[in-house]
This record gives C-alpha cells, structure tokens and sequence, in this order.
C-alpha cells in the first residue's frame, strides 16, 4: 500500500492492527472517520501535557512577537549565509550523503508535508471575521489558492512520485506523530484556538535547515520547488510568519483572559517540537542499514523466484531469503564473490546489471528509490565524472483547469448542488471539501476558488 492510497481514504490492504498508534490515528483523522473528532480532542491533550512544562522561546509579552519574528529571520540569514560561505570554501553537504539519503528524507517526512496546513482547516468558520484574516490567508496559500499548480500537497505528490518514493515502505509509525497531531488541531478550532495560533506561530517561522535542504536538493537533482516556495511566504516582512505573529494580537482577548489565552498560545508552539523533526530524520539515516531492511522488507516476494543455479557459500538465492536476519550475510556472500564491487561504478557489479539495463533480468523488481539506495550504495566513495547540473525550482504543472473540471464527477455535482444555494450558504458548503483530505482534489481545487471569490464579495 503506498502513501497516497492510504491518504486517499480508500480501505487499506492491511488490518489496522498493523499499524503503530499514532499511523492508525492519523489515518483516522484524515479519513474524517466515526469519532475522529473525539480521538483528536483526546490526542490533543495528551500531547499538550507533554509540552506543558517544557522551556519556551517565546517573549515575555505578545506585543514583543513582531521583533522578535524579526530578529529569529535576521539570525536563520546570517547562519545560512555561513553555510553558504563554508559550501564555497569545499565543506561537503551538510545533510545529504547523496540522493538515496534525499530521498529517504523525503519519504519519511511524507506524512507531515501531505496535509500541509491542516491544522488551520477548521478556521474557515471564521471567513467573516476579519481578525482570522491572516490566518485564513496561510490557509488558502497553502493550498495554492485552489491552483494545482500552487497547491503544496499536489506539489508534494509529484516530488514523491517523480522519484517512484510514493510507498509507505519503511515509514515509521512516529513519522506520523506530527501529521496527526496537525490533523487533530484541524478538527478542534473551536476548542483550541489559542494553541492553534501558537502551533501556526512555531510552524510558520523560516527556518534554517529549509533553506540548506533546497540547496542540497538541487545540489543533487531533486526539484527543490517545494520547499523554496515555503521559503517565499514564510518571510517575516509580509509572509507567514509576519502573520502568524499578526494573529496572535488581533485574537488575543483584551480582557483578564489575556495572560491565560497566551500562555495557551505558547503551549500549541511548543507542539512543534514533538516527534521527529527534519534533522532528526536526516540523521537517522544509515545507508547499508537501510540497503539491508530494505531487501528485508522484500524478502519474503523473493524466496521462491529464484533457480538453484547460482550458490553463494553453499546456499541458493532461495535459502539465502529464506529466514529473517540473513540479508547482511548475503549481501558479504555477493561482493565476496565479485558481484558486488564498492567504491566502483555500480555498473561494474553484476548484481547492478541483474537490477537496472535493457534485458535486467530484475527489471522491474526495486522501485526508483529501492534502485538509488542500491546504486548509492554500491558506489559508496565512486563519483562520476558526469557534473549533475543544479535544478531550478519548478514552477508546477502548467496545464488548464477546465481540462479537468468537466470530467470529474465531484466537481460537476458539487457545482449543481450550489446553484439553488445563496452567497452565504454556498460558502459554508464549501468548507467541507477544503480539509486536509479533499482540497488536493479536482472538487477540492474548485471548492477553494470558489470560497475565495464568495468571501472577497461577502466581506
């Protein structure tokens, strides 16, 4: 099952017992299930107790935030601007070994990135009200204004699909931690607004290992589209976060519970910090044991295609995938026997030439990102010779919406049920198909076009 059938809603291929807490909670959740507000009211305040004495960075006052989301900018700026200068004096990439590790990277944090926003959803509500104008402004951003192109799930899909990383193979159940948790605060806004504003304070400041990781990823011929954009509007002059901080202010109470609603609001900030953070996914990462779990993981398709032929110190292929736990040995028995030469060209080894090329007798087999964990692999200290050219951020997919508008049956009866409905009330039926599950959609995208023109004319 790949990432993007579970995050359709379509019933998943393995019993909910397989997955970990926090997997089957955010599946849960994005799947608007029976319950699903319960279990995030639930979730929400068991990982608010967690943060809740935790050290926060925020300024004493609320009317400090404005400076202070100013000077954090002008900190990241400088720090990048090292790193530039390091890169420039030879220093290796700080974060990525090669591709194969930007890859893992951006498979890992899949489950964050597809529901971009999600814990803002449940502000839309609030279109009347002009202090959520900010907020509802990063809102629709985030989903590209109902353009596809522009639209950071959409364009986060093709990332992962362009690499053939789309799976859910090797994502851990505490990769879904954040993606959850962001869910939850979707579904109780009313509930929790001040740690919603936090969160979105916290979420929306630059920082600096966004601005190393689109370098990188261009660095090794990654479409680093996604991640520049949210550079874009995350600034601190006019962006996100200059409105994150904006929000804060315009919603805080100005009577006796102000004291209380901020220390609310910094509590959702110091959600951020819970489960695995970008550098901290980056660096578990380890490229012969993840080479290893991998072909574990595949295992168990493979232990009976194989012919007797070919013995590697005494065993066939098929012995070899037989048990668990014998995958580091065989891959030995491989390059004891010269089909696998590190430190070489990958094309070199035979066990490379069973895998990738015309006649591969595995073509097939391992998909693009199981091949470069494999190719980096191989080729360990190996370079070529062939410079990868940096990659210019992209700019989405240039195709018309009406191509897609009159084909999807969503859409079509989505717009007939609007018809007979006023300004006000249409607008209010299109929220429903603005959550994190359906904006990314045909009817989605429309739905969000339309909620921007309806609000512009009611307002």
């Amino acid at each position: 099952m790949t990432l993007l059938t579970a995050l359709s809603g379509q019933p998943a291929s393995i019993t909910p017992s397989a997955h970990g807490p926090y997997q089957g909670l955010y599946q849960q959740l994005y799947g608007e299930g029976h319950g699903a507000e319960e279990a995030a009211r639930n979730f929400l305040q068991a990982q608010l107790a967690q943060v809740r004495e935790a050290a926060c960075e925020l300024p004493d006052l609320p009317e400090q935030l404005p400076a202070w989301v100013e000077q954090r900018c002008a900190e990241v700026a400088q720090a990048y601007a090292d790193y530039l200068e390091q890169r420039q004096q030879g220093q290796p990439r700080r974060y990525f070994q090669n591709k194969a590790h930007a890859v893992y990277f951006l498979q890992r944090v899949a489950p964050t990135k597809q529901v971009d926003g999600a814990w803002l959803n449940g502000l839309l509500r609030y279109w009347h009200d002009p202090r959520f104008d900010g907020l509802l402004t990063t809102y629709l951003e985030e989903l590209g204004d109902g353009e596809a192109a522009q639209n950071h799930v959409v364009i986060y899909r093709k990332l992962l699909s362009e690499h053939d990383a789309d799976s859910e193979a090797g994502v851990k159940d505490e990769h879904y931690q954040q993606g959850a948790l962001q869910l939850a605060l979707g579904l109780c806004a009313e509930e929790f607004l001040p740690e919603i504003i936090g969160f979105n304070l916290g979420y929306e400041q630059l920082p600096l290992h966004l601005l190393i990781t689109a370098y990188e990823l261009s660095e090794l011929g990654i479409d680093p589209y996604y991640f520049t954009l949210h550079v874009t509007i995350d600034n601190a002059s006019s962006g996100h976060a200059c409105k994150a901080a904006q929000s804060v202010l315009s919603l805080l109470p100005l009577g006796e519970g102000r004291a209380d609603f901020y220390r609310r609001v910094a509590e959702g900030y110091r959600l951020n910090d819970l489960g695995p953070g970008t550098t901290a996914v980056i660096q578990q990462f380890n490229l012969h044991d993840e080479v290893v779990a991998m072909l574990e993981r595949k295992r168990t398709f493979g232990q009976h295609m194989h012919s007797d032929y070919c013995r590697f110190e005494g065993q066939t292929v098929n012995q070899w995938l037989a048990k668990p736990g014998q995958i580091g040995d065989f891959l030995k028995a491989l390059e004891d026997k010269g089909w696998i030469k590190h430190n070489q060209d990958p094309a070199d080894s035979r066990f490379w030439q069973l895998i990738e090329g015309a006649g591969a007798a595995m073509f097939g087999v391992f998909s693009g990102y199981e091949k470069q964990l494999l190719h980096d692999w191989i080729a360990g200290d190996w370079t070529s010779s062939e410079r990868v050219p940096p990659v210019r951020p992209g700019r989405g997919s240039r195709f018309s919406r009406e191509q897609h508008r009159p084909a999807d049956p969503d859409t079509q009866a989505l717009v007939d049920s609007l018809c007979s409905l006023p300004d006000e009330q249409q607008l209010n039926a299109l929220i429903p198909w603005m959550s994190a599950r359906r904006h990314c959609t045909p009817a989605g995208l429309y739905a969000t076009r339309r909620f921007i023109q309806l609000r512009a004319r009611l307002r």
